[in-house]
């Protein structure tokens, strides 16, 4: 079953923490110094926070999946939308790694469909990161977790890379 991904870049993440709590009558399901996120049920949504250096607002959206048929269905779906797709593979980046591809919306929204594989400590490492900003910036985009511009990048663009996300 997918779930809906909210991501929102925020001033003062203790504060929101606050607030975001209140809302979902809920903690959050991980938090660490510059992110929280929340894995809600009702309404099943990933609802996450940080404070990455990114104007105050919403960061990106995004459909979270549960199994690779899943991932291969909502990528063949993107497909069909006949925008730039770009698709990374083996990613750390949130505290997590996965599997996922950026598209924007006909506004210049971006999308994140993504299929997480398991937790990190880090928000994402830097051990492929020049290899990862260098690919992006070829396709016209930036790291990931701060929704590439994918207005230029080729049709099913595979960035081979296993980190993202600067310190």
């Amino acid at each position: 079953m997918k779930r809906l991904h909210i991501h929102v870049a925020v001033k003062d993440l203790s504060e929101s923490i606050g607030f975001y709590s209140t809302l979902f009558a809920a903690e959050p399901t991980v938090q660490h110094p510059d992110y929280a996120k929340w894995m809600l049920e009702d309404p099943r949504v990933n609802f996450a926070i940080s404070q990455r250096g990114g104007a105050p607002g919403v960061q990106h959206l995004g459909i979270q999946v549960e199994d690779g048929t899943e991932l291969a269905e909502v990528f063949a779906r993107l497909g069909r939308a006949e925008r730039p797709i770009l698709e990374q593979k083996a990613v750390t980046c949130c505290y997590a790694k996965g599997d996922k591809q950026w598209i924007n919306d006909p506004q210049g929204i971006a999308w994140e469909t993504f299929l997480t594989h398991g937790q990190t400590t880090v928000y994402g490492d830097g051990g492929s990161l020049a290899e990862l900003k260098a690919a992006n910036a070829t396709a016209g985009g930036s790291v990931c977790c701060a929704a590439p511009d994918v207005a230029v990048a080729p049709v099913a663009k595979v960035v081979k890379s296993g980190g993202c996300c600067a310190a």
